[in-house]
């Protein structure tokens, strides 16, 4: 039968819709950064990891015990290398030599962050189970550096986070990492370990009310409602505002952003839409928003994580503006490559001058650069 002069667009328009939908994406219209870029970008960053190994198998071993040694390994199981891969295996085999009878990962010291992040790479390279008992007794040893009831009241700033050691005070850094390696140990959102540590991330972040009675909270400027700080308790000078107050930080604010989701907390519960807001606010791959370039890598990490966990492809800061943010965060970490596949911060802070520290974290960032199922 013919067309009738009504029905000839309509049918041109369905079927231009019909060879649309069957087409592939475009590279343009698909999230994230090119993949064969990315893996560039990658496969260099691996050469220098490769370069820079110890004789032990470690790394940086001075800079922060087994913490970086841990950090690599974890980096290069996310990015393509299984646990049977020669630089991957012999940091583990390191790793595992740093076990201690507590069941703790640790070198004299920095033991929950070592141990923390120690959970993280054995997790990623726990294929066949091999690590079920490393992982099980790291688990154990992080619940007792957690400030429980068994060390002090509820209503301690201190209930509920975790410090270096279990003994020194604890900071938004150390209890991130803690509750990041029981939820990869496969603690649940209902263990009393995750609900403290929930109370004590709530009580880092600008947000005055119900999950927040701290002094600093109660004099918090407008510029930094919602976001999150790093040490509530004795914080530096620095930190603190002529109100009385704290101000938030970049790298805090999506540490504690990734916390809420991975404790469980609803999207949209006042302080994960805080803690959005804020960072809607603050969007930016050229520094830390409130320590400049101190950071910059941890920056990243917690960035990527964080977002990855919000489970959107596009964020859009403040002004309406949506930002495809694994490109820019992928952008921002191309060019600032160095020439032997490295990453090193010329701020001396939080030793990011060690490359292998630096390359680490940009490496676990670029892991969550490809979005999930792409």
């Amino acid at each position: 039968m013919p067309l009738t002069p009504r029905l000839a667009p309509v049918l041109a328009v369905a079927l231009s819709l019909t060879l649309s939908l069957a087409r592939p994406a475009r590279a343009a219209d698909r999230p994230g950064p090119d993949p064969g870029e990315l893996q560039a970008v990658i496969e260099k960053a691996h050469a220098f990891v490769k370069s820079s190994q110890g004789p032990d198998g470690s790394f940086s071993p001075r800079v922060a015990g087994p913490g970086i040694t841990a950090l690599v390994a974890a980096a290069m199981l996310r990015t393509g290398h299984g646990p049977d891969d020669p630089v991957v295996a012999r940091a583990l085999a390191a790793l595992e030599k740093k076990v201690q009878k507590d069941g703790g990962v640790y070198d004299k010291f920095l033991a929950n962050y070592t141990t923390s992040v120690a959970m993280l790479a054995f997790q990623e390279a726990n294929t066949k189970g091999q690590y079920d008992a490393v992982i099980k007794s790291g688990t154990a040893f992080l619940r007792g550096m957690q400030f429980d009831d068994s060390k002090v009241e509820s209503g301690d700033a201190r209930f509920g986070g975790a410090g270096y050691d279990g003994k020194s005070r604890p900071d938004l850094s150390n209890t991130h990492f803690f509750l990041e390696a029981l939820q990869a140990a496969g603690v649940g959102k209902d263990d009393p370990a995750v609900k403290r540590a929930l109370v004590f991330v709530s009580r880092c972040q600008n947000l005055p009310g119900e999950h927040n009675d701290q002094a600093f909270a109660k004099k918090v400027r407008e510029e930094d409602r919602g976001g999150l700080v790093y040490n509530p308790l004795n914080p530096d000078e620095r930190d603190k505002t002529p109100e009385g107050g704290l101000r938030s930080a970049g790298a805090m604010t999506y540490a504690g952003l990734k916390s809420f989701l991975y404790a469980g907390v609803a999207r949209d519960d006042p302080r994960v839409q805080g803690a959005v807001r804020w960072l809607r606010a603050h969007y930016t791959l050229e520094a830390n928003p409130g320590l400049g370039q101190a950071g910059l890598y941890y920056y990243y990490h917690t960035f990527a994580k964080a977002l990855a966990a919000l489970g959107e492809d596009s964020f859009a800061d403040a002004r309406g503006t949506r930002h495809d943010w694994r490109k820019d965060l992928f952008e921002a970490l191309k060019k600032r490559q160095r020439a032997d596949g490295s990453w090193a911060n010329s701020d001396k802070a939080y030793a990011e001058t060690d490359a292998n520290l630096a390359t680490a974290f940009a490496l676990l960032a670029l892991s969550y650069c490809q979005p999930a199922g792409k």
